[in-house]
């Protein structure tokens, strides 16, 4: 036999045993059982006794703070931690080890060490790096953490996700922050540099909103329930063992981290923030409105939610049917035949509709792209305006453009918010893309919010900031695409698509063909 069969017949039980490995998920028998903060408690904190008086005065009303820049979303988050004195309840798609990451996790630890409880569920497929370090988390008797879906072969992971393709395709794109059952940061950032403006590479132009008042009671809930569900696996079931000490290791590394100069602008924006104080003063500026939590049943993170159970089914039956106006902002776009369809029909009720998504240049996932590119002829013939975010360079210290963007997020080099606007009266934040992926594998977490001061900020942007920092894309007279960038008596005007190559419009043109859109 030669050596490379005889290395091909060590190496087909080697991967035959790792994809059993991976298969093989611990039972949840035993699982320890918990629930958020009771109200009568929650309403005994610094918190609940600070927000009392404004949530009296505006009985069925949530209040709601946008956080437009990345820097803020990061002090919010750290305050809502040093504010809390009963629980945290922490939601992700993604945290990263860098160094927000790590900074939030040392908030985290620090919370603990004061007696708050901690519940932290992440997706396991954006855990990367991270298992030491959680399960030094998880070995401190005040937090624990768990894992959704997880992958029982830690490292590579892209084995686990060939051992149970159908299960592991299935994430938890959530994404909440909530603090003795009083204040919740909802939206659509991650936790990691590029959310949060700390990095010179690809950098993500967002939008959180921070909620208080009744809505924040319904987002516990459903923490409780994704918590519950049969989908969340404790940490210790799943992660390698570490020492005792290694919670204190990681308190210290995180109080290095905090002093280096890596995280100076990081450790500045949290002293600088006026947040903590203006929350627990009353003098945090807020929009009172009806505000209504929609999120996917966990049960859809293995193939088994209902119909009845799904956001965009509730989002359509909340949202009965648009009468003048949609815009839409979707940094992953791919609108499907149904989609087209479902625009069509608004057109042709003389309802305008307009679509912001990445253009080429700024998308950080060319496959998703090419899923959107095959349906822009389609949307421009039905009436449709399209444009697509170009790539801005970032510069959070120019007041300028942090104004340019301060609705959609900061001024960034790749969109990321995922918002809407209806009729000028309603408006959505979260985690929500329009694509299949958010429609049918991944659970989704957002807010409908019926205030007509937010929604007209968003219709604002799309009629002076959407046109100044997009390129437009339109049809020709024959019938071919043209981009257009910017204002002005002579904008540029490109026939192929701006600043892409042959090679990356043959890569495009390739994916268009292949039968991926049920992944996108």
């Amino acid at each position: 036999m030669s050596a490379a069969a005889q290395g091909a017949g060590r190496l087909f039980p080697l991967l035959a045993a790792l994809l059993l490995t991976g298969c093989s998920l611990p039972p949840l028998a035993g699982r320890s059982t918990s629930t958020a903060l009771d109200l009568p408690t929650a309403q005994d904190t610094r918190l609940g006794r600070a927000l009392a008086p404004d949530v009296a005065a505006h009985p069925e009303l949530s209040g709601i703070h946008a956080l437009h820049h990345p820097h803020d979303a990061f002090a919010a988050r750290a305050h809502l931690a040093r504010a809390a004195d009963r629980t945290l309840d922490v939601q992700y798609y993604i945290w990263r080890g860098d160094t927000t990451g790590m900074l939030l996790l040392g908030e985290l630890l620090t919370a603990a060490e004061r007696g708050v409880r901690v519940r932290l569920l992440l997706d396991d497929v954006g855990t990367a790096g991270l298992d030491a370090q959680l399960a030094a988390l998880d070995g401190h008797p005040q937090i624990e953490v768990r894992l959704f879906n997880p992958f029982m072969l830690r490292s590579p992971k892209v084995l686990g996700y060939l051992a149970d393709l159908r299960r592991a395709n299935r994430r938890m794109h959530n994404k909440s922050f909530t603090a003795d059952n009083q204040a919740s940061i909802v939206g659509g950032r991650n936790v990691g540099d590029e959310y949060f403006g700390a990095t010179t590479g690809v950098l993500f132009a967002d939008l959180d909103v921070l909620a208080l008042g009744p809505v924040v009671h319904d987002v516990s809930a459903d923490f409780d329930r994704y918590w519950a569900s049969a989908s969340a696996y404790p940490a210790q079931d799943i992660l390698p063992a570490v020492a005792p000490a290694a919670a204190a290791e990681l308190a210290d590394q995180a109080r290095t981290l905090l002093a280096s100069p890596a995280a100076h602008d990081y450790a500045q924006s949290i002293q600088r923030s006026d947040f903590h104080r203006q929350l627990l003063q009353r003098e945090l500026p807020l929009e009172w409105a009806r505000v209504q939590m929609l999120s996917d049943d966990p049960a859809k993170g293995l193939g088994r939610a209902r119909r009845d159970g799904l956001l965009l089914p509730q989002l359509e039956a909340a949202l009965s049917k648009p009468q003048r106006s949609v815009d839409l902002v979707s940094p992953y776009f791919v609108p499907t035949d149904g989609g087209v369809a479902a625009f069509a029909r608004l057109r042709q009720a003389g309802v305008r509709v307009r679509i912001l998504t990445n253009a080429f240049e700024a998308t950080d996932v060319p496959a998703v792209h090419a899923g959107y590119a095959k349906y822009r002829r389609p949307l421009l013939e039905q009436g449709v305006t399209l444009y697509e975010m170009r790539r801005l360079v970032p510069d959070y210290a120019d007041e300028h453009k942090r104004r340019l963007f301060q609705r959609l997020g900061s001024s960034g080099s790749s969109l990321h918010a995922k918002t809407f606007a209806v009729d000028g009266a309603r408006v959505f934040v979260g985690s929500l893309n329009f694509d299949p992926r958010s429609a049918h594998l991944n659970t989704e977490l957002g807010f409908l919010i019926d205030s007509p001061a937010l929604a007209g900020q968003l219709t604002q942007v799309f009629d002076t900031t959407v046109p100044a920092q997009s390129y437009q894309v339109t049809l020709t007279e024959d019938g071919s695409l043209q981009w257009r960038s910017g204002l002005g008596d002579l904008p540029p005007v490109y026939t192929t698509e701006p600043h892409t190559t042959w090679w990356s419009r043959t890569l495009v043109h390739v994916l268009m063909w292949l039968p991926i859109e049920w992944l996108l």
